[in-house]
């Protein structure tokens, strides 16, 4: 794995990319630490189920409607210039955000401003994920991927740290908030500039894929009716098909983990010596996510190389049943940081897996909007299960019963995508045979 690790790293448009992303993850850690702070953790405001889900479909819903049109475009516009484009965009709107937060707007106005910050972070990722295989050989996208979606989940980390530090150097106010923000929408302009040092035509789209390529009119109106040509393309490969399936259910059980969890360290937990409640403790279980997602990158290569992609999420997606049952029903602080640990591996070997078995099984014209219907399912059925917890879990997020939905969810999960990864397989194996 070292060897394909500083392979990867010595790839000079690899650490272009690279760059791009990390610094671009980091403001949005800074950004959602600041919304978190004014929508959730303000002391003036009370946080329940209800407005917790309501957050969450106001924050993830709009990628989903976004997310479709995005592909279309990120298939036909130059991926370089989407990415200097979408932090310029984000940092100007980044900075409405602070203005309204500065005179303490929460009201729509705020929201749409809000909205429009994350929907244009749907043209960024994905096109970052498309733009991958361009910059790394077909052989280590595994690693790359390891070392990528790894890399920004923990910068996004250490954004949030940043944003912290911020906030509590300008105080606990709206002011402070929006100095965050600030922050933020320079992190966003870095980026940019970044990505501006790569070569225009780097990241695709090809050129010779224009025959496999629809029109914009028809894509559009693929998109308008549907999920449109990328989730064609998708049904027609059974791999990425099951893979995208095992990552939107992990990705249902997880959003009701997460609720709970905010919730826990919102309304029932106290602090406790060096266990933290409140955003503070939040910051404690993202950091120990973080340390899970690390191990993730170390991990998931050498594990894929011995076992195989598909064994390796059905030994993720087990784990994780057995770590909501044997640290979540304790209910107490310490358990919760180890599950958070271990649920952060869980949640980023998966995707490893997933967006390596995605970028392996489809056509470079169709990575994009395959890429953006993957993005549906991920936010689609995370939103989901924040309103199901919003109807099911109490205000504390204290739950034995809903802790049991997960546990058990997580484990048929590993049984059904174990079946049908096997099953599938058997035809390939028979035809090689004969």
């Amino acid at each position: 794995m070292l060897t394909d690790l500083r392979a990867v790293l010595r790839e000079p448009h690899f650490g272009q990319l690279y760059a791009t992303r990390l610094t671009a993850q980091a403001a949005d850690g800074v950004f959602q630490v600041a919304l978190a702070s004014f929508v959730l953790f303000s002391p003036e405001k009370q946080a329940t189920a209800g407005r917790t889900a309501a957050a969450f479909a106001t924050l993830l819903l709009p990628y989903s409607v976004v997310g479709p049109f995005a592909g279309v475009f990120i298939d036909r516009w130059r991926r370089r210039t989407i990415l200097v484009r979408a932090n310029a965009v984000r940092a100007a709107l980044a900075l409405v955000v602070a203005l309204l937060i500065a005179n303490g707007v929460d009201n729509p106005a705020f929201y749409v401003a809000t909205l429009a910050v994350l929907s244009v972070n749907r043209f960024f990722l994905s096109s970052l994920s498309a733009a991958l295989p361009h910059v790394v050989p077909p052989g280590r996208l595994v690693v790359a991927n390891a070392v990528s979606t790894t890399s920004g989940t923990v910068m996004a980390v250490v954004g949030g740290g940043l944003g912290f530090g911020v906030r509590k150097a300008f105080g606990d106010g709206d002011g402070a908030s929006a100095a965050v923000v600030v922050t933020a929408a320079l992190m966003y302009v870095a980026s940019a500039m970044v990505a501006r040092r790569m070569d225009a035509d780097l990241l695709g789209p090809d050129s010779d894929d224009d025959a496999e390529r629809e029109s914009t009119r028809d894509a559009l109106r693929a998109v308008l009716g549907g999920i449109g040509a990328g989730a064609r393309h998708v049904w027609r490969r059974r791999k990425p098909a099951y893979a995208l399936a095992a990552i939107s259910a992990h990705r249902f059980f997880y959003g009701l983990s997460t609720v709970a969890t905010l919730l826990l360290y919102r309304n029932y937990f106290k602090a406790n010596g060096v266990y933290r409640a409140g955003l503070g403790g939040l910051g404690q279980v993202l950091a120990a996510s973080a340390v899970g997602v690390i191990l993730a990158a170390l991990i998931t290569p050498v594990a894929t190389r011995r076992i195989g992609k598909d064994a390796w999420v059905v030994a993720l997606l087990a784990a994780a049943c057995v770590v909501e049952l044997a640290l979540g029903f304790p209910y107490t602080q310490p358990a919760f940081l180890a599950a958070a640990l271990l649920l952060g591996l869980v949640a980023q070997g998966i995707k490893i897996c997933v967006d390596t078995i995605v970028q392996e099984s489809v056509a470079d014209a169709f990575r994009g909007r395959v890429f953006a219907f993957y993005d549906i399912l991920f936010n689609v059925t995370f939103v989901s299960a924040a309103v199901l917890a919003a109807l099911i879990l109490p205000d504390t997020g204290k739950s034995y019963g809903v802790l049991s939905v997960i546990a058990i969810g997580y484990g048929v999960t590993a049984l059904g995508y174990v079946s049908v990864t096997r099953s599938a397989s058997r035809p390939a194996a028979a035809t090689a045979s004969g």
